[in-house]
């Protein structure tokens, strides 16, 4: 399947001055204000190539952003995907071996593979298990609309309809069905779970709009739960759309195809041909079916598209 080549309008930057933090782990930072308050983790580079949390992350450091009350984290995930950024292949720095949004259960954390992304979430894990709240910035491959995408607990909903900004949501009823994210680790997977977590996904990975919508965003979480003032003359949120995931899609064969070129949000009726994969078909399984995440290179064993109906 052909792709346009993607526009880069935002790079990779050196990020060794940020490697030493304070916690003791690399490319971990944490600010205490020493009054009562929530602890909140905004991480960023999950998946090396999506720059936009790099681009917010840098920014809240960079412009010594600092909580008025409670304890702000700040990390960088997967700096060593990051770092093998080539922009010949700008997709293939996602990850090194092991996608770093997948392995964030006690079997794949407590087991016993080895890769440098399960190093480095081992690593993560009391950083992420710290958190009282929890933004995920992460990307897509495609120049889409931004939007949230979270488990359907209502303490998450909540803070995403009340921020407003994007004004998409996925809500994933049975989690992600490919792995377990780090916004679903430990306390933060239980539905009686104590704090929010959300990853946002931004718009395409190289895009300035996405670098922006990160660094809104970012802020936008700080504000909500008292850490920072709120922007002065923040419009009210507008109208909002959600969608329920249905079904995440994984390639099976080398010889999986689309029908037709997809980006996301494309909308299919009942029963419609959406994908072939060698014998398999995907077809939508409702009226309304809408198509978010379509992978732009197929790769056996990863996801190729997540089925979902609107809310």
């Amino acid at each position: 399947m052909t792709q346009n080549p993607p526009v880069f309008e935002a790079l990779p930057r050196d990020l060794s001055a940020y490697r030493v933090g304070n916690v003791g782990v690399d490319y971990v930072h944490r600010f205490e204000s020493g009054q009562p308050g929530p602890h909140v983790l905004i991480n960023a580079l999950t998946h090396g190539n999506e720059l936009c949390g790099m681009v917010a992350a840098t920014h809240l450091l960079d412009t010594g952003v600092r909580p008025r009350c409670g304890t702000l984290t700040i990390s960088f995930a997967n700096v060593a995907a990051y770092e093998s950024f080539n922009p010949a292949r700008p997709f293939d720095s996602r990850q090194l071996v092991h996608n770093l949004n997948r392995v964030w259960s006690a079997a794949e954390l407590d087991g016993t593979a080895d890769s440098p992304e399960l190093a480095r979430a081992r690593a993560l894990r009391p950083v992420v298990a710290a958190a009282d709240h929890i933004l995920d910035i992460h990307s897509t491959s495609q120049d889409v609309e931004p939007f949230w995408a979270y488990p359907a607990y209502a303490r998450n909903a909540a803070v995403a309809q009340t921020i407003g900004r994007p004004p998409v949501h996925l809500v994933m009823p049975q989690g992600l069905g490919s792995g377990t994210p780090l916004i679903q680790h430990g306390r933060h997977g239980l539905a009686d779970g104590p704090g929010a977590a959300l990853v946002v996904e931004c718009g395409q990975h190289f895009l300035q709009s996405a670098a922006d919508m990160a660094t809104a965003v970012a802020l936008d979480f700080l504000a909500h739960f008292g850490l920072i003032e709120a922007a002065p003359g923040r419009p009210a949120p507008g109208p909002q759309r959600r969608y329920e995931l249905l079904q995440t899609c994984m390639v099976r064969t080398p010889d999986f195809c689309f029908v037709r070129p997809l980006v996301g949000f494309e909308v299919f009726a009942k029963d419609a041909l959406i994908a072939t994969d060698g014998p398999h078909e995907i077809r939508a399984l409702c009226d309304g079916c809408t198509v978010m995440m379509p992978t732009r290179e197929p790769i056996v064993g990863r996801e190729a598209v997540y089925l979902t109906r609107p809310l």
